[in-house]
Order: C-alpha cells, then structure tokens, then sequence
C-alpha cells in the first residue's frame, strides 16, 4: 500500500534478501512492542548494506513482525567514502559509545586493536560476546540514524595486522605531538585510516611502528582527550572534508 504522505514512525535493520513482503526477527518484534507500534503504521527498512525501503506494518505480535513495502521501490544509497577507525581495546563502554557515533559519522571499518597498555584495562571490550554486543550497538544506532551503511567489523588483532588490513589507506595517528589534523586535511585522500592509541597513549615502539609504514602523526589540538571523543572528532572532520 503507498503510504508516501506519512512519515515512518521507526526503522528497522533487515538484513538479507527483500521480496514485497519481509518479516523480521524477535528481537524486531520485541522492539516494536516497545514502541507500541500497531499494524499500519509506516516504517522504513535498512540493510546495512546500502538498500532502505518504506513499508507498512501488517502484522504486529509478540515475537512477529512484518512489513509490507510499499509502491516506490527499494532506494539504493551510494556507499560513504572508505574511512576505517583502528579503536583501541580499553573500557567496553566507551567502545560502545565509540562505535555507536561511529555507525552515525558513516564509518566503514571497525578494526580494534590490542596495544601493550591495552592489557591493563579492565573491563575490557574484546572476545566473541563483546564483538556481538558491539554489533548490536551498531544496528541500533543505524536505525535511530536511519542510515543505510553498517560498518564492516573485525576481530581485535595487533597494531602490525591492523595496518596491513588498511593497507593503501591514507592513515593517520592521533598524537598530540603530530601536526594539527586542519593542515593535513588537504592532503588527504580516499581511502582513509584513523588509529586512535590507548589510554596512556602508545608506546614508543607501537608509535614507531605506525611511522615506519608511512603513517603520519595528528593533533587533535593542547586538550588531553578520551580515546573516544578523540576518535569521534578526527572521523567527524574526515568525513566533513572527504564528502
């Protein structure tokens, strides 16, 4: 049924194929229930993989939840520009929060790593349980954004794996000795890699070896930040100046 002249109440992250009519998982319906949604009320479906369709409620129960698209078809949205974040192992909720502003700034890879201060944190976010949890942190971001793009995530490795998966990336270090991110901005072209360091900050050794491999140090400015609100300012000005 058209329903071009009503806003989506909600989004919902659905992946997989698409056929007119798509029905979604428990936690879905759960999420539906939640907000109290009744059947025909307009929602809007994502991928995560860059297709979003509208739809309507047809069916709302305990543990089902089905959308029935409407007349306008699937939108397919253009891929952001690469920018990978290689995030620190450290606090698991400020990774959370990390990656939730991540999926909103249109991040495309998450690939966290375990630095020498890294051991030192707990608790720490890393293993199979908390890379679930981050993923579903994710997917809810995505839809409260309404984006269409999850990033691609990946197993914690060391900092040497990290760089080679990013490998042909512009990367760039935040270090407060670096120079300031504004004069490197112009240089700078797709695609893109942020390492944020620990806690701490990295060891010489570590920073030595993001130097040897043609990595360049950038400030983020005198303030002291959380590795957080560091990696969430560096991908908010990259993707300002790459878009």
């Amino acid at each position: 049924m058209e329903r071009a002249d009503r806003a989506p109440v909600g989004t919902f992250h659905a992946p997989g194929a698409w056929s007119d009519v798509v029905e979604l998982d428990d936690a879905a319906a759960h999420h539906a229930q939640v907000k109290r949604l009744r059947e025909g009320d307009v929602v809007r479906l994502t991928s995560g993989d860059g297709r979003r369709a509208g739809g309507t409620l047809t069916t709302v129960a305990k543990r089902r939840l089905v959308v029935t698209l409407d007349g306008r078809g699937v939108e397919r949205v253009p891929a952001p520009v690469p920018i990978a974040l290689l995030a620190p192992v450290g606090d698991r909720e400020r990774m959370l929060l990390l990656a939730e502003k991540c999926v909103e700034l249109g991040l495309s890879a998450w690939h966290p790593v375990v630095y020498r201060r890294s051991r030192s944190v707990s608790p720490r976010g890393e293993g199979e349980q908390f890379r679930e949890k981050l993923r579903l942190r994710m997917i809810s971001a995505l839809e409260q954004s309404g984006g269409a793009w999850l990033p691609a995530l990946h197993a914690e490795c060391a900092p040497e794996e990290a760089r080679a998966a990013v490998a042909g990336s512009a990367g760039l270090v935040l270090d407060g000795e670096g120079a300031p991110v504004a004069a490197l901005l112009a240089s700078l072209a797709a695609p893109c890699a942020i390492a944020v360091g620990p806690e701490g900050g990295l060891e010489d050794d570590e920073r030595a070896g993001f130097l040897a491999a043609q990595w360049r140090l950038a400030s983020l400015g005198p303030n002291v930040l959380r590795f957080e609100t560091a990696g969430i300012a560096a991908l908010a000005l990259l993707r300002i100046h790459l878009s």
